[in-house]
């Protein structure tokens, strides 16, 4: 059977599924077995095959892609990923190319990332601005080790804890505070894809009946550490375009506040500037 026929059969079976992209993950999965890629399929020998098959099945049964290859792509980087932690997503990527834009100018930036989760804005920052100093703060006990490893050789410094009250030492030092922090509504349960909803940590999804739980504990935290003029930004879901914004500015600790869209054109993440 040739790759096209066992990618075509494949993908058949996951939109059966209900999984979202399936000729894209049945490709990925058989170019991890094969050790190929996507775009240049090997033919795999009848004991990857078999694992292909598995694998599939386990994807069908929405697993998540990543936590069976065991990787997850964000910005330049590819990151460790699996169970316990939650994993990237594109529309982040965004949020951290914006944040290096304002901060293009400022010499050894301080950069805070506040509820890290596997280390990928903290990883981004610090290996994209060289001369940075990032700080990566995680609650998760079973997220630390994914986020160590995944910091490991970048120069991030990782603190396991609560934002809430983290890094005293840096008040009023920090150029830049970026979190992509839970923010999913208790009541929103029903309407969250299988993946995420059974596979990603719960801590790092959910946060009050609104939503905007940790949302204010950033805001909080945030208006602490930035030096002035310093910038912030946090991601929020897509329906949250005018209540996680309005949560930095009712604290009266920033200007400019205002809310960016994903690539999908999506509300996606709140930012402004630490007022001076």
């Amino acid at each position: 059977m040739s790759t096209r026929t066992l990618v075509a059969d494949a993908a058949e079976r996951l939109a059966a599924a209900g999984v979202a992209s399936p000729e894209y993950d049945a490709a990925e999965l058989l170019a991890f077995v094969t050790n190929s890629s996507r775009l240049h399929l090997s033919d795999p020998t009848s004991e990857q095959l078999a694992r292909f098959q598995e694998l599939v099945g386990r994807r069908a049964a929405r697993e998540p892609l990543q936590h069976l290859t065991g990787t997850a792509a964000f910005r330049y980087r590819e990151l460790a990923v699996g169970p316990g932690v939650f994993v990237p997503r594109p529309e982040t990527e965004v949020m951290v190319g914006w944040v290096l834009e304002r901060i293009a100018g400022v010499k050894d930036p301080l950069v805070v990332d506040l509820c890290s989760g596997s280390g990928a804005i903290a990883g981004a920052v610090a290996t994209e601005r060289p001369d940075s100093v990032v700080h990566a703060v995680e609650l998760s006990a079973e997220a630390i080790p994914w986020a160590r490893r995944n910091l490991a050789g970048t120069g991030a410094i990782l603190h396991e804890g609560d934002i809430d009250g983290c890094l005293p030492e840096l008040d009023g030092l920090v150029d830049a505070v970026i979190s992509n922090p839970p923010y999913i509504p208790l009541t929103a349960w029903e309407s969250v894809t299988a993946e995420v909803r059974d596979h990603d940590p719960a801590l790092a999804l959910w946060s009050g009946d609104d939503g905007l739980d940790e949302i204010k504990v950033v805001a909080a935290t945030a208006g602490r550490l930035l030096k002035p003029d310093g910038w912030f930004a946090c991601e929020h879901a897509d329906v949250q375009g005018e209540s996680a914004p309005a949560v930095f500015a009712a604290t009266g600790l920033f200007t400019e506040v205002r809310d960016h869209q994903d690539l999908a054109g999506r509300n996606r993440f709140a930012t402004g500037r630490r007022i001076s």
